[in-house]
C-alpha cells in the first residue's frame, strides 16, 4: 500500500450533513447548502490574520512553473504572480468536489453521438434473416455439438433434434473441466442455467419458439451485472460485489430465451487478460494470455465452453482477443447496444459486442441486444437489419495499399486482400488525411481516470495485481495532470475526425472498408467515430495460432460487413479448425 496522501476537503462535514454526499443519486447542488445561502468566495479568507489560501495549499509561483511543463505551456514570473489566487481557487473547489459519491454508472452530461448534423442514416427495413441451410442431423458426441454455431445450434433447437438443457449441460461440463486450464471463468451459473434451460425446452415444445438463441448457453464478460450473481469488474476492489438488478444486455437475452451458463474473466477494469484470480490463457497456446480485455468471452467460445459470448470494447477490447484467440467478434455502431449495467470506463467509447465462432453467429447475437434503453442516455434508436442471403458482388469497399505494406502486416492479410476480389467486391484505394491521432487517447484516457477516480483517491489502486507503467493504476495518477482544456480540444478534434470518416465513405460510396486488424490508426479512429468493425479468423501463423481480418462498416451498417465477412469466411474456409487440446 503506499503512502500518498490526499487532501481532505476543508468543508467536508459541512457537505456530507447538507446533502450534498447524495449528488451520486442525482441530488442537487443545491441541496448541498443552506437555503439563501451563497458560495464562499475563496478569496476571502474567513479570519483577519490567517494567510493566503495560495499560502495555506502551497502553491508558489515555482509550483505553477513547475506544472507548465506538464502542460506544455509558458507563463511569465508576472502572469505566474497573478495566478496564484485563481490556481489556489480552483485547487480548493476541486478537494470540496471530491466529496460527493459519484457512483461509476452516473455519465457525464454530454453524451457522444456519433451521427453527424445534417446526415441522414440508413436504418434499412429492420428485417434479420438468416440463413435457410439444412444443418443435418445434431451430432451424438458432445464436443462436435460444442463447437456448433449458433446457426446449426438454433436450427437443432428449433426442430426438437437437441433439447436446450442437454446443449446446456455439455457447455457445463466442459467450463469445470476446461475452464480452470484457461482461467476463463469467474462465477459459473449452473443453477440459473438449467432452471433457464428448462423453461427454454418447455415453452418451445408448447411452440412458444423466440428465435435463434432460444435455448443457446451463453457467456458474459463480468462488467455486465447480474442480480444476485457476483460481478466483479476482474478487479481486487470490486471481487466481492453482488449487484441487485440485471444489466440491459442480459434482461434482452433473456427475452430472447438465451441461457446464461457463466460470468467470464475480463483484465481488471477492462484492460487486459490479468484479472483478480490469474490470467486468462490462450485455448492455442496455454502459455500465452488470450488479451482482453474481453478475455474469457473469447477464449470461452474458441475452447467451445460457450455457444457464445458478449465482450465490449472501448479500445480494441474485442478485436484484440480475437485476433488472439481466433474467434470472430461484432463491435456494433457506439449507441446501437444499450449499457445500462454494465461497468462504465469510458462513457463515451464503449460498447457491448458479439463474440461468437462464425460471422453470422455474430448478427444474430446482435439482432437480440439491438435497442434503446431510458438507462444508457446515449443509446440510439436504430433498427438492425440483416439479410444473409444478400449477395456481396459488386459492393465497394475502400482499402489503404500501404495497410498492406507495413510492418504490421503478413501474407495472410495481404491473401484476405486477394479473397475480397475473388468473391467480387470492387476495391476502392482511399487514404485518410495525415492528422495526429494520437491525440485521441486523452479522451479515453480522461475518463477512465474519473471513473475510477475512488481508487486512485482512496489509494485501492495499489490492490489491483497488474502494476506497471501502461497498467491502470499508473495511467488513472498520469491522466490527473490533463489540463481541461487538452480534454476538450481532443473533443474538438474527434469532430473532425467523424466528418473525415463520413467523406471517405461517402465521397467514395463505400460499403466498408477492410485491412489488416490494427492498420493504420483505424482501431483508434473507428472507436472514437463509433463506427462499427468484423473482426474474423483468417487463416493461422507458423505457430499454430490463429490470425484475423477486420472490415469496418459505415455507421449502423453492420448488416452489410457481416455479408461481406460471409462471404469472405466461406472462401477461407479456417473457422470451424479447433484448439487440439480442447477439441
Amino acid at each position: 500500500m503506499s503512502n500518498r496522501h490526499v487532501v481532505k476537503p476543508t468543508r467536508r462535514e459541512f457537505l456530507a450533513t447538507s446533502g450534498a454526499a447524495a449528488l451520486g443519486a442525482a441530488a442537487p447542488l443545491a441541496a448541498a447548502m443552506p437555503a439563501g445561502a451563497r458560495p464562499r468566495n475563496l478569496d476571502q479568507d474567513p479570519q483577519q490574520g490567517q494567510p493566503p489560501l495560495h499560502e495555506r495549499l502551497g502553491i508558489t509561483p515555482e509550483t505553477i512553473e513547475h506544472a507548465e511543463k506538464l502542460t506544455a505551456v509558458e507563463f511569465t514570473p508576472e502572469e505566474r504572480l497573478m495566478m496564484l489566487r485563481s490556481v489556489a481557487e480552483e485547487a480548493e473547489g476541486f478537494r470540496e468536489r471530491r466529496v460527493f459519491a459519484l457512483s461509476n454508472p452516473l455519465a457525464p452530461a454530454m453524451s457522444f453521438d456519433p451521427r453527424l448534423p445534417g446526415v441522414a442514416y440508413d436504418a434499412g427495413d429492420g428485417r434479420v434473416v438468416r440463413s435457410n441451410v439444412d444443418p443435418g442431423s445434431a451430432p451424438a458426441g458432445g464436443g462436435d455439438i460444442a463447437y456448433a454455431p449458433l446457426t446449426q445450434l438454433s436450427r437443432w433447437i428449433e426442430r426438437g433434434d437437441l433439447t436446450s438443457e442437454k446443449l446446456t449441460r455439455i457447455y457445463l461440463h466442459r467450463l469445470k473441466e476446461h475452464g480452470p486450464k484457461l482461467e476463463c471463468v469467474i462465477t459459473l451459473t449452473e443453477n440459473l442455467a438449467l432452471v433457464q434451460a428448462q423453461r427454454a425446452d418447455e415453452e418451445i415444445a408448447a411452440g412458444k419458439y423466440r428465435g435463434p438463441l432460444h435455448g443457446i448457453p451463453w457467456g458474459a464478460k463480468d462488467l455486465l451485472d447480474t442480480k444476485g450473481i457476483p460481478t466483479t469488474w476482474g478487479a481486487e476492489p470490486y471481487a466481492n460485489r453482488v449487484p441487485d438488478q440485471d444489466a440491459a444486455v442480459v434482461k434482452m437475452l433473456e427475452d430472447a430465451g438465451a441461457v446464461l451458463v457463466a460470468k467470464l474473466t475480463l483484465g481488471a477494469l477492462a484492460y487486459g487478460d490479468i484479472w483478480h484470480g490469474g490470467r486468462t490463457n490462450n485455448p492455442w497456446n496455454l502459455e500465452q494470455g488470450s488479451s482482453g480485455s474481453s478475455a474469457g468471452a473469447a477464449a470461452a467460445t474458441t475452447a467451445g465452453l460457450v455457444g457464445f459470448g458478449i465482450g465490449t470494447e472501448t479500445l480494441g477490447s474485442i478485436v484484440s482477443p480475437c485476433m488472439r484467440c481466433g474467434t470472430t467478434g461484432l463491435r456494433p455502431t457506439f449507441g446501437r447496444v444499450p449499457r445500462t449495467g454494465a461497468m462504465a470506463l469510458c462513457w463515451s467509447l464503449d460498447k457491448i459486442g458479439s463474440i461468437c465462432r462464425t460471422v453470422e453467429d455474430c448478427a444474430l447475437v446482435l439482432s437480440a441486444i439491438n435497442g434503446i434503453d431510458p438507462g444508457d442516455a446515449s443509446s440510439l434508436h436504430m433498427p438492425f437489419s440483416f439479410d444473409a442471403s444478400r449477395a456481396v458482388g459488386g459492393m465497394r469497399v475502400g482499402f489503404d495499399p500501404r495497410w498492406f505494406e507495413s510492418r504490421g502486416a503478413n501474407d495472410l492479410d495481404r491473401h484476405c486482400l486477394d479473397v475480397a476480389r475473388t468473391i467480387g467486391l470492387e476495391l476502392v484505394e482511399v487514404s485518410l488525411p495525415e492528422l495526429p491521432y494520437g491525440m485521441l487517447r486523452t479522451i479515453l484516457t480522461a475518463e477512465a481516470a474519473a471513473a475510477f477516480e475512488e481508487l486512485t483517491l482512496n489509494n485501492r489502486d495499489d490492490e489491483l495485481k497488474w502494476q506497471s507503467p501502461q497498467a491502470w493504476p499508473n495511467t488513472f495518477r498520469a491522466a490527473r495532470f490533463i489540463p481541461a482544456i487538452e480534454l476538450i480540444q481532443a473533443e474538438r478534434f474527434r469532430r473532425h475526425v467523424m466528418s473525415v470518416m463520413h467523406e471517405v465513405f461517402e465521397q467514395n460510396r463505400l460499403d466498408a472498408m477492410l485491412g489488416p486488424s490494427y492498420a493504420g490508426n483505424m482501431l483508434l479512429i473507428t472507436n472514437n467515430t463509433g463506427h462499427p468493425s468484423l473482426t474474423f479468423r483468417s487463416g493461422f501463423n507458423q505457430n499454430g495460432t490463429p490470425h484475423g481480418f477486420t472490415i469496418w462498416g459505415k455507421l449502423f451498417g453492420e448488416g452489410a460487413i457481416c455479408n461481406i465477412g460471409m462471404a469472405m469466411e466461406r472462401e477461407l474456409n479456417v473457422w470451424d479448425k479447433r484448439p487440439p487440446e480442447f477439441s
